[in-house]
């Protein structure tokens, strides 16, 4: 086990010190938005480096024990000191992963739009269940997530819904979820109980700050106010004060359906603006890629990313070819990050190939 490396202890410390300074600036009080976005950055570089340093600190401990208990024999001090060291090895292990993500909204919160495919009630009733899926391993990360829109299916399920899942490096967490999500099963919504495929779409964004520069052109967004039911299910929460925000250039749809209009324009447009965002990202992505085509292959991949097959109890990742058979514990947010951890894993390989 190893602890160290890239952490960067120096640069988080200096990181600490810069926020300290200004939230001393009378002007930064005035600005509540800004203070609590520096005030919740200052808290996860402090809990961050606390864990950093309590780790070391029970490493060099237990070494210090480990060398006197082997001179002794001491198996007994020896066994304490295997369970003290299995039971940190989790918070090691979150810390050296955390340094994979390194993208530049990485450490953001991020927005999940759920949108179910065709199929009708089994295809909403899937996109439930992958709803369900990210609000129930978001909680078990101890991340805040609110469903800012959800639109119910007329029979069972969801034909769309949107959260904001709040926690470190959220985005870096869920970035890879992106794309098609395929369901096999027998059906419960088929008298006959026959196997059927349906298809939920994925897409996560990142939560943007104030301080980066979208250029949006109003004249190219569209703003429609509906009478749609909010967040709390179907006949629930009923309000004509849902938004409905197109922008024209792109077809970038949002939606929010909270009680007040005025909370749901400006939901809507913090999310258009984190959709315009992400995409540009990805259109230079794909120019860079289009450039090394000749190099790492041609063939693109294709938007489904991930089957879950419930007769076979597994659930299979077609980017990196990587199945569990934990399907049931999948669904429930608990091996989730196994195949999230595989997922980054590939991606910085991947990287690194490509710069060779």
């Amino acid at each position: 086990m190893r602890l160290g490396g890239t952490f960067d202890v120096d640069s988080k410390e200096k990181e600490i010190l810069e926020i300290e300074n200004q939230l001393l600036e009378k002007e930064i009080w005035s600005d509540i938005e800004k203070s609590t976005d520096l005030n919740k950055r200052k808290t996860f570089l402090e809990k961050s480096l606390a864990t950093y340093k309590d780790s070391l600190n029970k490493l060099s401990d237990n070494k210090l024990l480990l060398d006197m208990a082997l001179e002794e024999d001491d198996q007994t001090t020896i066994k304490q000191i295997s369970d003290e060291i299995l039971e940190i090895k989790p918070s090691i292990e979150n810390l050296e992963f955390t340094k994979m993500f390194s993208g530049k909204m990485d450490s953001s919160n991020a927005f999940v739009d759920i949108q179910s495919g065709s199929g009708g009630t089994e295809a909403q009733d899937w996109a439930d269940m992958l709803l369900r899926m990210y609000l129930k391993w978001a909680e078990s990360k101890g991340f805040s997530a609110t469903i800012t829109e959800s639109s119910p299916g007329e029979v069972a399920g969801i034909k769309s819904s949107s959260i904001l899942i709040e926690g470190d490096y959220a985005y870096g967490w869920l970035r890879t979820e992106t794309g098609i999500h395929r369901l096999v099963r027998k059906s419960p919504f088929d008298s006959g109980n026959r196997r059927h495929t349906s298809f939920a779409a994925v897409f996560v964004s990142p939560e943007i700050d104030d301080d980066i520069e979208i250029d949006l052109d109003m004249s190219q967004v569209r703003i429609d106010t509906y009478r749609a039911s909010g967040a709390g299910g179907q006949h629930v929460n009923t309000t004509d004060s849902a938004v409905r925000i197109t922008h024209l250039a792109t077809g970038i749809v949002v939606t929010s359906s909270e009680k007040s209009q005025h909370q749901n324009r400006a939901r809507a447009m913090e999310v258009l603006r984190t959709r315009l965002y992400d995409l540009n990202i990805k259109n230079q992505s794909n120019a860079i890629a289009s450039q090394r085509k000749s190099q790492i292959g041609s063939g693109d991949r294709s938007e489904r990313i991930r089957t879950y097959n419930f007769p076979q109890g597994r659930v299979t990742d077609h980017r990196i070819n990587l199945t569990l058979h934990k399907l049931d514990e999948f669904l429930e947010g608990e091996a989730f990050d196994e195949m999230i951890e595989s997922l980054t894993l590939q991606a910085q390989e991947e990287s690194l190939s490509n710069l060779k």
